[in-house]
């Protein structure tokens, strides 16, 4: 079967709305490969070794692409995604040099590919990312393994930010917590959290794809029982106002003008659920999404959590660190811990 292979080149910072972008114009699957420089600081207390370039990609650099049907209008498709990656500097995000191309390539060629560079990854004191295709066993009792299979459409669980917000959860569940999962993708986080001791997770996504795929992994980790995944967002979920006189607001679809009834329907589908899998407020919120998604609802994220509560978050590159900073004290959150991998920052703020 033949596909087309749209690529865009672009930097790290914009890798994950790119990916947004090349998804809404139609792509079937996203690969993203960023630079495998040896200038990066990169986290290797779990024994992790890096002596040679993973690849020729400039530092700050990425590349990123999108599979297409093989009936698709590719020079369509290349000028709504040349338009909307320009539009991305209006809102303070830089692509980059954002050359992008196109080609047709076969299935075979990306499909399964990419599986052999996804091996086994400890993350974590405790949590080892395992694809289903894999063989391992756990070094001790205490490892957990977090079993994926993200196929084309989410990534890894490898990315950076990801392992800091695991980090972050492990250090501060002790047992028995309700956790709310803001952006789900894979579930990969939700499913970390109950591993780690979490009573329940609610998992939210605004993709239904996301959701699906979601629900496949907690599947797979046998977790159906202890996690409950929504087509959601928190805005919907808590009923409130979305920030729409936001510059960014226009990526948050609840948030949008004219999507009013968008969110009353979602609100209700899912007040009128029989269990939500957890007891608002919760003691945990998390989130890996994009910075300027952060910023539009931290007020609901101080709504959603307990006194004393925690909202863990990353997806935040390092340039947009102050400005996730300002709208969690903005909102009445105490910063408590700041991290950092690579150029990914990840905060943990209680609620007072």
């Amino acid at each position: 079967m033949l596909w087309h292979e749209l690529t865009v080149h672009t930097t790290e910072e914009a890798q994950e709305m790119i990916s947004n972008l090349l998804y809404e114009a139609g792509a079937g699957g996203v690969s993203i490969e960023e630079s495998g420089t040896l200038n990066k600081i990169r986290d290797t207390r779990y024994g992790e070794l890096y002596d040679e370039p993973l690849n020729d990609i400039p530092e700050g650099e990425a590349v990123i692409k999108g599979y297409y049907a093989e009936s698709a209008a590719m020079d369509e498709i290349m000028a709504e995604v040349a338009s909307r990656v320009e539009e991305l500097r209006t809102f303070d995000i830089d692509p980059g040099k954002a050359l992008i191309s196109w080609k047709t390539v076969d299935e075979d060629e990306w499909a399964h590919a990419w599986k052999q560079y996804f091996k086994p990854l400890r993350v974590s004191e405790r949590l080892t990312i395992k694809p289903t295709w894999e063989e391992y066993s756990p070094a001790s009792p205490d490892e957990k393994i977090i079993e994926i299979d993200p196929g084309m459409a989410f990534g890894t669980g490898t990315h950076p930010t990801t392992a800091l917000c695991l980090r972050a959860l492990e250090k501060n569940i002790s047992g028995g917590e309700e956790v709310i999962d803001v952006g789900t993708g894979s579930g990969i986080l939700a499913v970390g959290a109950v591993l780690l001791g979490a009573k329940s997770v609610l998992a939210l996504d605004l993709d239904p794809v996301a959701v699906e795929s979601a629900r496949e992994n907690v599947v797979l980790n046998r977790l159906e029982e202890a996690i409950t995944v929504k087509e959601s967002d928190l805005l919907s979920l808590l009923g409130g106002e979305g920030a729409a006189d936001t510059a960014a607001g226009d990526m948050w679809p609840s948030a949008r003008p004219g999507h009013a009834g968008e969110q009353e329907a979602v609100h209700a589908a899912v007040a009128a659920a029989d269990d939500l899998g957890v007891t608002l407020p919760v003691k945990i919120v998390v989130a890996n999404i994009l910075a300027e998604i952060i910023v539009l609802f931290t007020d609901d994220v101080y709504r959603a959590l307990q006194p004393g509560g925690l909202y863990i978050t990353s997806g935040i590159y390092k340039d947009k660190e102050g400005l996730v900073a300002e709208a969690l004290k903005s909102s009445g959150f105490e910063i408590i811990e700041v991290t950092r991998e690579e150029d990914w920052v990840a905060f943990t703020a209680g609620k007072r």
